[in-house]
């Protein structure tokens, strides 16, 4: 199982990646843990620059804005 973590306020574009995770996971077979991070120390403590961020297996993937979906799927898989 990945454990996958969307760093970001709660703000739209955040919900957005958190359901984007959630349905790249389903569509490749993956199962995933996801957990919204909104704590703003928390959030830099994990290197956030901009949100939403997101990490998978511990590692800093992607940071500001939503991910081009074949990335996340390559982040997913890997």
């Amino acid at each position: 199982m990945k454990s996958v973590k969307v760093f970001g306020p709660g703000c739209r574009r955040c919900d957005s990646a958190v359901a984007m995770v959630r349905d790249t996971a389903t569509a490749l077979g993956i199962d995933v843990e996801v957990e919204k991070v909104v704590d703003p120390k928390s959030i830099a403590q994990a290197g956030v620059m901009a949100t939403p961020g997101i990490a998978v297996d511990g590692k800093l993937v992607h940071s500001g804005g939503l991910p081009d979906p074949e990335k996340l799927q390559s982040w997913l898989r890997g």
